[in-house]
């Protein structure tokens, strides 16, 4: 594929570029992701952006993605390789032994080989005598010529050396992120977009909205396609955390809900076994791309007509349903699936928490909710129409917290009616008071979208966007504050700047912010700032370490393996409730909330003296934590396993419940 020159005008370049105005792009095209499945034909080109010409008067290097999507998408067309380029190893089998041979003989420094040694190979052989051999097209022709026994060849070493975004997999599993269909919401916040062709709060220009709308926000389609993209650049898939995502979860159908995880399932099980039943995907194709992107106020007048007029009068198409028992044979299917499910996270509201129904997410298989605190401010709440107050923070957490839950918050700052001294305080809150604690974070500035009702107050002057030097104090401060048992999974929302009408546009805030706090001689302690990730490590010098904390419904621990530099390569998660539990499975029992190695993702069944997966460290975390309870008096451990980690734990002795696993820890 090679370098292009891209002319600057509509229709030929991403989106979150076309404001840039005229001159050349100058791009190399580093990587096609095919979309291609159940009537979705389409492609993500991963750009390497050159040079911007005179626009910005110096070089830049910047990766961005582009999907575009093709009209047409008939069955034939899906199957008819040639038609649209899916790629053929047997072509091109002298290129691709030439340049395998060279990689594999650039000496191997235990990370990717090195940008200008790999261009160098590619220019030597190019493909069809112009352009580069994607890395996809590398690992592809390099899996044929071993099926062929053409070569010999580590495949798992190979793929390691030249494969795209590392650190997709780096935190030891493969993340997966789908989205639901556009729902009424039943939140009316201020600050939330209301583009109508996606799920409440989320914008087309988004890079999972955008895989989403390709695959009709349809659930197996999303889930396959994306394991193949994913398989396509080498990373693993055996061990693929689900993440469900769009408007708000509890407020959705049961039958949905229940029908949304079996497909997943169903996909996760099928590609594994090579089975491709995209074609199956039963329901209506809703084209939300046909609604006008904004609609104010009435984004759920707007979607429930749309949803309405095309199915009949209801808001769900007769095949998105499935019965509890359909989706338990989905699960049972996928503990021993060649593509697991390690995690499973739903994310929703503190007012649509209940008893019930955090039960009714643990039966799905959830282990994690994402959950918005955005203020704990109950002023600040009120004046952003949250439709909830910090009371109801409160008792969601203890609800999340009994029934183990790992639990991930969401946290806003500079919504309307705050200021920067008064986020900074606010943030202190949720870890200086007991109910909160959460175990992961998001820290999202609020952002001005064209289509909130936010743009109200800021066209009358009662809110503004903080400039940079209020962010980056906010930022910092907040960062700083963050214990060494929380993981700090992101700063500042993937939104393109075109979507952004003013305040902060920078992606790359938190580095920003991190380079800030190291310049002042502070440095961030949260877990994702310490994570080893495909660093080589030395297990002899690993040490577990204790961290006890208290929360609403008792103590916890964090244990965690680090090395002398503090980097940590694995940890576990210990709650050890007081009184009796509302959840009878749980009473008298402590509760193990999670167990996770770090370092680069490794295949199910293979082992490596540099990687720190699949060396015991979990098994010795699940000791230490059963060690832990047992010391505090309790008599059993129970586990809120995931479906692709059940085997592991029955393995170390646990026992199945209805909803946990169980370790007697008597004598």
């Amino acid at each position: 594929m090679g370098q292009r020159s891209l002319p600057a005008g509509p229709g030929m370049i991403p989106r979150g570029i076309k404001s840039i105005g005229g001159g050349r792009i100058k791009a190399s095209i580093d990587g096609l992701e095919t979309l291609a499945c159940g009537g979705v034909h389409g492609y993500r080109f991963f750009l390497r952006i050159r040079s911007l010409g005179p626009v910005l008067g110096r070089s830049c290097r910047r990766m961005v993605s582009w999907a575009v999507m093709s009209p047409r998408a008939s069955t034939k067309a899906r199957r008819d390789p040639a038609e649209h380029g899916q790629f053929d190893p047997e072509h091109h089998t002298e290129n691709l032994l030439a340049i395998i041979q060279e990689i594999e003989a650039v000496p191997d420094a235990g990370g990717l080989i090195a940008r200008e040694s790999m261009e160098a190979i590619l220019r030597r052989h190019p493909r069809d005598g112009k352009g580069f051999y994607s890395r996809a097209q590398l690992i592809a022709g390099a899996r044929y010529l071993l099926g062929r026994g053409a070569v010999e060849l580590d495949e798992e070493r190979f793929v390691r050396r030249i494969r795209m975004r590392p650190v997709r997999t780096q935190s030891g599993v493969t993340p997966l992120t789908v989205l639901t269909k556009p729902f009424p919401c039943p939140g009316g916040c201020v600050f939330c977009p209301n583009d109508v062709r996606m799920p409440k709060s989320y914008l087309a220009d988004e890079p999972g909205a955008q895989r989403a709308a390709l695959n009709h926000f349809d659930p197996y389609l999303q889930t396959w396609n994306r394991l193949a993209a994913y398989r396509a650049i080498g990373h693993p898939v055996s061990k693929v955390e689900m993440i469900i995502l769009g408007g708000t979860w509890s407020s959705h159908p049961e039958t949905y809900q229940i029908w949304f995880v079996k497909r997943c399932f169903d996909a996760l099980n099928d590609f594994g076994e090579g089975r491709n039943r995209c074609d199956e995907a039963s329901q209506t194709r809703l084209d939300f791309n046909a609604l006008r992107p904004e609609a104010g106020s009435n984004y759920n007048e707007t979607v429930g007509q749309h949803l309405r007029g095309q199915l009949g009068g209801a808001l769900l198409d007769s095949g998105e349903g499935a019965e509890w028992s359909e989706l338990e044979q989905a699960q049972r299917d996928n503990e021993a699936a060649q593509c697991r499910s390690v995690g499973l996270v739903v994310e929703t509201r503190p007012d649509h928490l209940s008893l019930g129904e955090v039960l009714r997410i643990r039966r799905l298989g959830c282990t994690k909710v994402q959950i918005g605190y955005q203020s704990l401010s109950d002023e600040i709440l009120s004046a952003n129409k949250r439709g909830h107050d910090v009371a109801a923070t409160r008792t969601a957490m203890r609800w999340l917290r009994a029934a183990g839950f790992k639990i991930h918050a969401h946290w806003m700052p500079n919504l309307l009616g705050a200021t920067p001294e008064g986020d900074i305080k606010d943030f202190e809150k949720i870890f200086d008071d007991a109910d909160f604690r959460p175990d992961e974070l998001k820290i999202y500035p609020c952002s001005l979208i064209e289509s909130a009702e936010l743009m109200d107050f800021h066209k009358r002057g009662e809110w503004h966007p903080y400039d940079y030097a209020e962010l980056l104090e906010v930022v910092t401060s907040a960062l700083v504050r963050v214990p060494r048992y929380c993981r700090v999974t992101r700063v500042i929302r993937d939104i393109s700047s075109d979507d952004i009408v003013e305040g902060n546009k920078l992606t790359n805030f938190r580095q920003i912010a991190e380079q800030e706090i190291s310049r002042r001689g502070d440095t961030c302690k949260d877990i994702r700032a310490r994570e080893i990730r495909s660093e080589r490590i030395d297990a002899d010098s690993l040490e577990l370490r204790g961290t006890h904390y208290e929360t609403s419904i008792g103590a916890e621990w964090f244990f965690e393996f680090v090395n002398p530099e503090d980097r940590i390569a694995g940890f576990a998660r210990l709650s050890l409730p007081r009184g009796s539990s509302d959840l009878d499975e749980l009473e008298g029992s402590a509760l193990l909330r999670e167990v996770h190695v770090y370092g680069a993702a490794t295949e199910l069944g293979v082992r490596s003296s540099e990687r720190t997966q699949h060396r015991g460290f979990g098994q010795k975390l699940v000791e230490a934590a059963a060690a832990e309870a047992r010391k505090a008096g309790y008599q059993s451990l129970a586990v809120i396993s995931a479906v692709g980690t059940r085997i592991w734990y029955r393995r170390l002795g646990f026992v199945d419940g209805a909803l946990y696993q169980h370790l007697s820890l008597e004598a």
